[in-house]
């Protein structure tokens, strides 16, 4: 199971409609609406400064969030949609949707990278430069891995680990078709400073040669 899964603070709306929406925008909340989940819809409200902060930090619709509503049950929820306002582009109401335990859903994983003192070209002085520290997987609300790992063992440089190569959990799969690199070793920069240097003093050597060759 995923790390702890992020809490999303509601308050119950009683009133509905239009006129009760502008109501609440006016003090300072969004409103907003919970389906699925065999349930009936409850309506929300949530801090306006809360939510937009939630937005601004960005994959607030592939995050699963534990949605606590005073007098209710907590529960796992998955955004579905964020209204806006078109001139403003402020969100003025949220979708959010209640998930059973079988239901799919896509989130970012996070990657965990081991053995890094095992990889050759870490030993040479590479780097390993990570592409991906995410990865966006589809799985089952009730079975979230906590992470993905890529064993960097006997990698060397300028080696890729790509999504191919790295041993997912069960029940899930990319949302991604193609292969992609999730991280590489790349050559430590000096080096390739001092290679580029070599090669052009190398072909110095080569026209002086050849200049003197033409003298004679």
């Amino acid at each position: 199971m995923a790390g702890e899964i992020p809490d999303l603070v509601a308050l119950e709306r009683t009133g509905t409609g239009k006129g009760a929406a502008r109501q609440t925008r006016r003090d300072g909340m969004v409103p907003g609406v919970v389906f699925g989940g065999d349930k009936d819809p409850l309506t929300i409200q949530i801090p306006f400064n809360e939510l937009f902060k939630r937005l601004k930090a960005g994959r607030f619709k592939s995050t699963l969030w534990n949605l606590k509503v005073e007098g209710h049950e907590d529960v796992r929820v998955i955004c579905r949609d964020v209204q806006r306002d078109i001139v403003k582009d402020l969100p003025t109401h949220l979708d959010l949707m209640r998930l059973r335990r079988t239901t799919k859903i896509a989130l970012f994983i996070p990657v965990e990278f081991i053995n890094e003192e095992e990889a050759p070209g870490v030993k040479k002085g590479g780097v390993v430069t990570v592409v991906r520290p995410e990865v966006e997987l589809v799985c089952t609300a009730g079975d979230i891995p906590e992470k993905i790992t890529v064993d960097l063992t006997g990698m060397n440089i300028n080696d890729v680990a790509t999504i191919s190569s790295v041993e997912l959990p069960a029940g899930t799969k990319p949302t991604i078709d193609r292969d992609f690199v999730i991280a590489n070793i790349s050559a430590p920069t000096g080096l390739a400073t001092d290679d580029d240097e070599e090669e052009e003093v190398a072909a110095d050597e080569v026209e002086v040669v050849g200049q003197d060759e033409e003298e004679e």
